[in-house]
């Protein structure tokens, strides 16, 4: 049984029901820890808004499939600074159990770049 349409649905639900509790989280607490983190590295503070689309908007599109090849490409620059600015420490440590200290993070960003090659299917507002 194949059918890849119903897979890219399945991923790209996977994708965006997982990130966006991390773009509300922002939306009711705030920024303030991410413009911290992006001060502390030498950066505009002003970026820290950009979570916004990485968490909240591109997920929504991910899941609704409304060009979802955006969407994917926001979420993999969102992850990229996250690991950046919050991770970087962990790139190269497991936890106590073994796991990848970032394997949420890095199944964030490969799933992401997975969707934005694979495009959206053809269960989604954009078909393709």
């Amino acid at each position: 049984m194949r059918n890849d349409d119903v897979g890219k649905l399945l991923l790209r639900l996977t994708l965006g029901l997982l990130m966006l509790p991390h773009g509300i989280g922002k939306l009711v607490g705030g920024v303030g820890g991410i413009q911290g983190m992006l001060a502390g590295a030498g950066l505009p503070e002003f970026l820290a808004f950009g979570v916004y689309l990485g968490e909240v908007i591109a997920p929504l599109m991910v899941i609704v499939g409304w060009y979802c090849g955006v969407g994917a490409v926001l979420i993999v620059i969102n992850m990229l600074f996250a690991i950046f600015l919050a991770h970087t420490h962990e790139i190269f440590q497991l936890t106590e159990h073994w796991g990848w200290a970032i394997e949420l993070q890095a199944f964030f960003l490969m799933t992401a770049v997975v969707l934005a090659l694979i495009g959206p299917g053809r269960l989604g507002l954009n078909r393709h």
